[in-house]
């Protein structure tokens, strides 16, 4: 049995798949945020009782956190220096000449994780080419690292000038701190980031030092919780780029851990590509405080290396820390179940980016909330049923949403709190498919040639609505959609990521050397997964590389053939550079030189073979639970809607909107003018007018009922 379970801000979920029966458990509970182990071991304890199995039956834990973000954006990690090569102490403090906003004469900038007066100078120098100009001074590092440490710093960063050539000194200085000083802890950007760019170098191997002790510290005390609750198998961590590594892995890179709670809503979405046979999806995830959307496309997420931490601005490209560590590529949208409505200065309608989170939560929680929220807004237009909500197990306050919403919305604009309501919901529809369309434009494409696919326990009841605004037609749910990310955990591969930047033009690449060096890289990642378990005989190679034309600033990941590469290779690489170049400007640079920028090997176990979530509480026939009175945007006034249970849907029923279909996890929200067809994984599958149609007059306005 296989366990995976994500720790959101509102909601710790998990998913419990007994991989010999094929069934499917699943658990939510609310995030602890004060210690997310907490949560961790008390819903994992209950979702085992309601499963009928003890904790020594599970073999494999897989986990995702948001420790690492959250201890970035709230600067409570480690007291970290920095060891920079003499001249270069000041590498974060000038960082990138960059602005974000150019008219914004008081911009703000991230701060470095690092103050200046912990940035130290040490001796030593090494040139692009790798050869060594200035030996490494101990003596002076001696010094420099005494006082740092009685100035109370607990971790070290090592960031050598041109390390990713040759990494001797900065290797050769941990050995020295840790020889010396072995309570600090120490990372080298030779460890953790090997790439060109010393900035963004720097900022990794920084942040890495900066939340190592506390990772260590929460895997630790993780394993041993698992462990007294007779846990005594496997634990996989979840990586940002959509992979699995082993809690020793973790623990060297935290930095790889940024993104991964929503790295498994992506896997997924590739699971559902796959089972549903469509290749391209929009994956949608909304959650208790954001939401979150990606791109799959021919079957596989898209991957970026240029992803920012602990924006200035949330929503703002280029306010952020870069790091340039692969992560699954998605935006993000301030926009979740518990995110707060309000009226600006001016008296419009805002929702977010402000969040209620876990505690206290929406006022419907009942748990000492009352800024009037997404979820309040739902319960109120009867998406959501009270005695129901995460399958009863906590019963939510409608009288106190009301208040809410007419306390801070309705009565001040001289409203109903309905029709404020309405407002809220439409706001962040609105919201979200303007923040999704930009993504997918950006990427190149058209929105409307994408279905999509809605998870999150507040995903399935915007899904809808999103959908249409982006003019798609088609829209999925998954059985288990509200913990669709703890899935995606289990559907996973284990896999490492090894880069070599080699500046060089390609019609001067020593393939020989060259074919050494990512064969040196293969058999590093092959004894990793060894080391986890993993069969060497299932084991895969991808290669890659990031190309751009000689002088240019940016670059472009391209695939790499495999085994021995000599001049023909080179001729296929040119080709699939210029293939994808202008796949993505639109034109080709005749006659410009290509240049290697940084090499890429991802050496991956196999992808778990897994059938589709099957709810083990399903029921059968005698879906049918009643109706409720529901208020849809397309409708004047609100009309009562069938409810059915999704637990007791099976392949081949088919529902006509509007609907409410219900399930522990989430509500599955379907308005009119919309077919809804379960298929054979027991998705639903869900297929819309088209948005100029959606309109209705009249008589039909009146006949929209039980019976449509």
């Amino acid at each position: 049995m296989r366990l995976g379970v994500d720790i959101g801000g509102t909601f710790t979920d998990f998913v419990l798949e007994d991989g010999a029966s094929g069934r499917t458990w699943f658990g939510k509970t609310l995030t602890t945020p004060h210690d997310p182990g907490e949560a961790i071991v008390t819903g994992m304890q209950s979702l085992l009782a309601d499963a009928g199995v003890n904790a020594a039956d599970v073999g494999t834990v897989v986990h995702g956190t948001t420790l690492v973000t959250n201890a970035v954006i709230e600067r409570r990690g480690a007291r970290t220096a920095l060891l920079a090569t003499s001249g270069f102490r000041d590498v974060l403090e000038i960082g990138r000449e960059l602005r974000y906003d150019i008219y914004d004469l008081q911009l703000d900038t991230p701060q470095p994780l690092v103050p200046r007066r912990w940035c130290a100078d040490v001796p030593e120098r090494i040139d692009a080419a790798g050869n060594i100009v200035a030996p490494l001074d101990l003596v002076a590092l001696d010094t420099i690292v005494t006082r740092l440490v009685n100035e109370g710093v607990e971790s070290m960063a090592i960031c050598f000038l041109h390390a990713f050539v040759n990494p001797v000194h900065e290797q050769r200085a941990a050995a020295h701190i840790r020889a010396h000083w072995p309570s600090l802890a120490v990372c080298c950007s030779s460890d953790v980031l090997p790439e060109i760019r010393e900035y963004e170098r720097a900022t990794a191997t920084v942040m890495n030092a900066y939340v190592l002790p506390i990772t260590e510290a929460y895997l630790e005390r993780l394993a041993e919780r698992l462990r007294a609750i007779g846990f005594d198998g496997t634990i996989y961590i979840m990586l940002s780029s959509g992979r699995l590594t082993t809690i020793d892995g973790a623990r060297a890179a935290p930095v790889h851990l940024l993104e991964s709670g929503p790295a498994g809503g992506a896997m997924a979405g590739v699971h559902v590509c796959r089972t549903s046979q469509l290749p391209d999806l929009l994956t949608f995830d909304m959650g208790g405080t954001t939401a979150k959307a990606s791109l799959i496309r021919q079957y596989a997420p898209q991957i970026t290396t240029h992803f920012e931490a602990a924006r200035v601005r949330r929503f703002k490209k280029g306010s952020g820390l870069p790091v340039r560590v692969p992560v699954i590529d998605m935006i993000e949208i301030g926009a979740g179940g518990g995110s707060i409505a309000s009226l600006d200065s001016l008296g419009l309608l805002r929702v977010g980016p402000s969040s209620a989170g876990a505690e206290p939560g929406p006022a419907c929680y009942g748990r000492g909330g009352s800024q009037p929220t997404v979820t309040d807004a739902d319960l109120v237009l009867g998406y959501l049923d009270p005695a129901y909500f995460l399958g009863g197990r906590l019963t939510l306050d409608r009288p106190a949403a009301e208040r809410a919403i007419a306390t801070h919305i309705a009565d001040p604009l001289g409203i109903s709190v309905e029709d404020a309501a309405l407002g809220i919901h439409r706001v962040v529809n609105e919201s979200m498919a303007n923040a999704a369309r930009v993504h997918i434009i950006e990427k190149g494409h058209d929105p409307r040639r994408f279905a999509m696919l809605a998870f999150g326990g507040a995903g399935p009841v915007h899904a809808f609505q999103v959908a249409r605004l982006l003019n798609l037609t088609d829209c999925l749910v998954p059985v288990g959609a509200g913990v669709a990310s703890a899935f995606g955990f289990l559907a996973a591969p284990v896999a490492r990521e090894l880069v070599w930047s080699a500046l060089v033009r390609l019609d001067r690449v020593d393939w020989r050397v060259t074919t050494d060096r990512l064969v040196a890289m293969e058999a590093d990642g092959m004894t990793f997964l060894r080391q986890a378990g993993v069969a060497e005989s299932s084991i895969t190679v991808a290669r890659t590389a990031d190309m751009r034309y000689v002088g240019q600033g940016h670059d472009i990941s391209v695939p790499v053939p495999s085994g021995t590469l000599d001049e023909a290779a080179g001729a296929r690489i040119r080709a699939a550079f210029e293939q994808e170049y202008k796949r993505t400007y639109g034109r080709l640079v005749e006659q410009m030189a290509v240049q290697i920028v940084t090499w890429r090997t991802v050496v991956s176990g196999p992808t778990p073979v897994m059938s589709s979530p099957r709810s083990a509480a399903a029921t059968g026939r005698g879906s049918f639970k009643g109706t409720r009175a529901v208020r849809f945007p397309e409708l004047p006034s609100r009309v009562d809607c069938p409810v059915h249970s999704r637990t007791a849907l099976v392949s081949g029923d088919v529902l006509t909107g509007p609907v409410l279909i219900e399930e522990a996890e989430s509500t599955i929200v379907i308005g009119p003018r919309a077919t809804v067809v379960v298929d054979a994984a027991l998705t639903l599958r869900v297929t819309m007018a088209p948005a100029g149609d959606v309109a209705l007059q009249g008589r039909e306005r009146e006949a929209v009922g039980v019976s449509a």
